[in-house]
Parts: structure tokens; sequence; C-alpha cells
């Protein structure tokens, strides 16, 4: 008894150059599509650098962070009905009023919703509204990319992380 081969579907008669070659080239036809649609998509949703040269950063980094450690710092971000609000402590716990503070307030992987919040400062706190529209806020993880300035003229920069529900 013979069995039928897995390979006798609709292909019928044996394989010939011309259909060996139609084989062969819609399989790279195939590769080479995703690969287009692939580079398309990460170039359209790349959100840019953080710095533009890597190396020269590179170069005070050490100093810098040393700088911002000895300041003591702690930052925490959080919003709760549009306003982002943000707790700068001391080691102490102390809250801390910098002399500059900026920041941008966005998504992590694309910089369409990026807001930059005007900071009021209350005594304990910075607060910022950062409600401005519907499709802006939504629910999902956003990032802060804290910058300020301590009164000594330290410069401190962090990413928070921030959950919106």
């Amino acid at each position: 008894m013979t069995r039928p081969s897995p390979f006798s579907g609709p292909i019928t008669g044996p394989i010939t150059g011309a259909k060996f070659f139609a084989i062969f080239a819609s399989f790279f036809v195939v590769i080479i599509a995703v690969n287009f649609v692939m580079a398309y998509q990460a170039i359209r949703t790349f959100p840019g650098l953080v710095v533009a040269n890597s190396y020269v950063a590179s170069q005070s980094f050490d100093q810098e962070r040393a700088a911002q450690q000895a300041l003591g710092w702690t930052a925490r971000a959080a919003v709760h009905g549009g306003v982002l609000t943000l707790s700068i402590t001391d080691a102490a716990g102390a809250p801390v009023q910098a002399r500059a503070l900026g920041g941008i307030f966005g998504r992590p992987t694309s910089t369409k919703a990026d807001q930059t919040p005007e900071f009021t400062f209350d005594g304990t706190s910075y607060r910022a509204r950062v409600d401005r529209g519907p499709e802006t806020l939504t629910t999902g993880k956003w990032d802060f990319r804290l910058t300020a300035v301590s009164q000594d003229g330290t410069a401190f920069h962090q990413q928070l992380i921030v959950q919106v529900d």
C-alpha cells in the first residue's frame, strides 16, 4: 500500500526551474516586505535621542551624579484629578524649594502627548495641571523627566515613572 505524499496538493507535476524560481523568489519578497514595514514603523514611532552625543555626555557623568547624590534629594510624582504633584525632599525629609524647576511629562515611547507643566510651589510640593484634553491624559504609564537646580546651583535630573489611573 502506498501513502500519498504530503506535497501532492495543488502543485501538480514536477517542480521545474520556473516553479522553483517562483517559490524561492516569493520567500524573499515576503521577507523584504516585512522588513520594510518593520523599518517604517520603527522610524515613524522613534521618539528621539536622549543626548546628541553619548560619548561627550559620559565625560562628565560621574561628577554630575556625585554632585546630585550629595544633595540627598528624593523626588516623587503622582497624578490625581488632572494635577501632577511633584514632591522633592532632602535627606532629612524636609520639602525642597528649587531655584529652578522644569520637566517634560509624557509617554515613555512617544512624544506626541508630551507636555511641559508649569509648576507652582505651595510650601510642601509642586503642582501643575496636565489634563489638556481627553486624548492627552489617558490611563497607563507616563514619565516625568525632571530637571531642577538647587539653591547652590547643582543640577538635579531624574526620570520619574507616573501611573495614571
